[in-house]
């Protein structure tokens, strides 16, 4: 798809390129269920109306502000449908249990909605059109067209970064194509492939081992080797599909978003989201923290904001309680430490110190991330906490985490997290030894992707 993508784009005029980009983008989204291309130009069509709205000349401040609610109502209402209605409908039975009325028999069709992949970015990012044009941080695109190409465009669909419109509004109107960008682009696609093959799934395979393991054969060790495991996993493997992405943006003339700077390495919860997930974390800050109120309302308004801003973040990951107890926690811990301040005891600890601390905290919250169930989380907690199972209920899944490859894999995935500058720092000058390296790494990253089962990037289910 790829090869052929490039070749059609490249091909096209330069008048035609935003029309060939979003037509092999709506074929990339649409392989897997074409009907959902549908709402995604639904979706589209909504927030491009409502940004005329705010946009149009003389427009008064009601219309202009009517604009933005229709296209926020819009967006949160196709997200509401498709990924809380299930959610919602499991919990009404439950309530309506717990006040003793008995269980509420809903039809099928509310258990039964087809999430489609990437949702939870598409509308984040079209939502960002018609609020960046009601703030004037934003000029309005050029046509339908131009329009269409940002909300679709296929290198970071269906899994990010989410790429805010106001920050590419410039590109859609003139970017440069030069040999230059393509091999810089190639070269972090490359890289990103790397991460996902060769550190991602093997760390994915140990992690599922462990959190897939029955009651009582977890011993304690096991148990936060998985959870590490789990941290690496998702780590490389949404820091890889952000590499990809932003590699195949350069390919097309597009500087997309970092989305993650080291974050293992924060030595507090604060700096933690300061440095993952990036776009989201900054989403959330500019269009929900900041207009409850931030900091300017006091200190304990301050803490609330923080608090709901991460259920908030915490459910947007899944309609799952699981999602809002990580979020609840690191709400909790952002506020701790605000309450703490700058200058507080944990401050003057060892930098290396609040390192791990820092990941400590993270590695609990992962637990939660991670698991099915409250059920489940709690089992794999008890484990890493001394409650774990015996040497013989646990025989078999310790001959597999004693392998050396996976203790090769889970060092040298500690090592290059630690101590690897990060992807946009390594590659921010592409000599042709990098390329040359790179490339190997694709080739071989290639030919072990067919030694490895099924296992896609885990923020597709976002």
């Amino acid at each position: 798809f790829l090869p052929l993508a490039l070749l059609l784009y490249s091909a096209s005029p330069r008048a035609l390129k935003h029309i060939m980009l979003t037509l092999v983008s709506y074929v990339f989204y649409g392989w897997w269920n074409p009907w959902f291309t549908l709402l995604m130009l639904g979706s589209t069509v909504i927030d491009y109306a409502c940004g005329k709205m705010i946009t149009a000349e003389g427009a008064p401040h009601r219309q202009r502000k009517t604009g933005m609610i229709l296209s926020i109502v819009s967006n949160l209402s196709i997200l509401a449908f498709f990924k809380y209605t299930a959610f919602l409908a499991g919990n009404v039975s439950v309530a309506s249990e717990m006040l003793g009325m008995g269980a509420v028999a809903l039809p099928d069709f509310f258990y039964n909605i087809v999430l489609p992949v990437g949702i939870s970015f598409y509308t984040f990012q079209s939502m960002s059109y018609s609020i960046d044009l009601y703030r004037g941080h934003a000029v309005p695109a050029r046509n339908f067209v131009d329009f269409a190409c940002y909300v679709s465009m296929f290198p970071q669909l269906v899994a990010g970064p989410i790429v805010r419109y106001g920050s590419v509004a410039d590109q859609l109107r003139e970017r440069p194509h030069t040999v230059e960008g393509f091999v810089a682009g190639f070269t972090r696609f490359n890289v990103g492939f790397a991460k996902k093959i060769i550190l991602a799934n093997p760390m994915g395979a140990i992690a599922d081992q462990c959190f897939g393991a029955g009651e009582g054969v977890l011993t304690t060790p096991m148990a936060w080797i998985g959870v590490m495991a789990y941290a690496f996993q998702i780590y490389y493997d949404f820091s890889a599909y952000s590499d990809m992405a932003i590699g195949l943006g350069r390919m097309f003339g597009f500087h997309f978003p970092e989305n993650f700077d080291s974050p293992y390495q924060s030595k507090s919860i604060t700096e933690f989201w300061r440095r993952w997930h990036i776009s989201l974390s900054s989403f959330l800050r500019d269009y929900l923290y900041i207009p409850l109120g931030g900091n300017r309302k006091g200190p304990a308004r301050t803490y609330i904001n923080l608090l709901l801003v991460m259920l908030i973040g915490g459910l947007w990951h899944g309609a799952q309680w699981t999602f809002v107890a990580w979020g609840a926690i690191h709400g909790g811990m952002l506020a701790l430490e605000r309450l703490m301040g700058k200058d507080s005891w944990y401050a003057k600890l060892p930098d290396p110190l609040r390192v791990a601390i820092t990941f400590v905290i993270v590695l609990i919250t992962w637990v939660f991330f991670r698991a099915e169930n409250f059920e489940v989380a709690t089992r794999y907690l008890a484990a890493m906490f001394g409650l774990g199972g015996d040497a013989d209920s646990s025989a078999i899944l310790t001959g597999y985490l004693m392998r050396p490859a996976n203790f090769l894999y889970l060092g040298l995935s500690a090592g290059i997290c630690w101590f690897v500058p990060r992807s946009a720092e390594l590659l921010e000058k592409v000599t042709p030894v990098k390329v040359i390296i790179a490339l190997v790494l694709f080739v071989f990253s290639v030919a072990l992707m067919y030694t490895q089962g099924f296992n896609p990037f885990l923020y597709f289910q976002f």
